[in-house]
């Protein structure tokens, strides 16, 4: 018996869960903005993460990997594009902070101030993120299908239900995380070589990201 077209709701809500908490480019370019630059350059770039969720979801309910599939070289171009941006990013972290560790403490300017270039407009380059990654498309394909009941009369109802689903644990788990960025950029204030390894960490974390989806097939 499905709810509304939606077969097994509890079991795809404990997967969605599960897929959220798993850490990705996008939340960790949201907690890197919010530890920069605060709640509200966090929420921003939330904002551009729903925003390219939305998008990949309507691709994935029009067929957008059946056309990858087709079209290999399309495939190819995103993920090179996807992968080259995700390197940047890490990149010019780790570049802030052997920066920041050679500005004297005393005379370092405002935290404000020591935001990197690459994380001002913070709606734009997450939206980015979410959107130069070929692989998310089809992965939400492959386990949305597992719970629409293809025999129900709208299937745009259950679409937009799982969608809900997913959408909703994504925005409590952004917040939490902006939040957490927060309290990390008190506590690292007056830490600058333990602020600077952090920096450089999640620097790491993006060039792993963009190495990974370099490397990424559509199989």
């Amino acid at each position: 018996m499905s709810f509304y077209g939606v077969t097994d709701i509890w079991t795809y809500a404990l997967g969605a869960l599960g897929i959220i908490l798993l850490p990705g480019p996008n939340s960790l370019f949201v907690l890197s903005v919010a530890t920069a630059r605060g709640v509200k350059a966090g929420y921003q770039g939330a904002m551009g993460v729903f925003v390219g969720d939305t998008v990949l979801l309507t691709l994935t309910a029009l067929g957008a990997a059946s056309l990858l599939h087709t079209y290999p070289a399309l495939f190819m171009v995103v993920k090179y594009a996807g992968a080259g941006y995700l390197t940047w990013l890490g990149l010019n972290l780790i570049r802030s902070a052997w920066v920041s560790l050679r500005t004297p403490a005393v005379n370092a300017p405002t935290p404000a101030a020591l935001s990197p270039v690459h994380l001002t407009d913070p709606f734009k380059r997450a939206l980015l993120i979410s959107l130069l990654n070929p692989k998310a498309i089809l992965f939400l394909l492959s386990f949305f299908v597992q719970f629409i009941d293809l025999t129900y009369e709208t299937p745009a109802v259950p679409f937009l239900i799982l969608s809900a689903i997913v959408m909703a644990f994504s925005a409590l788990y952004l917040s939490a995380l902006i939040f957490a960025g927060v309290r990390l950029a008190q506590a690292f204030r007056q830490r600058q070589r333990l602020s600077a390894a952090l920096s450089s960490a999640v620097g790491g974390l993006f060039v792993w990201f963009g190495a990974k989806l370099a490397t990424a097939s559509l199989n």
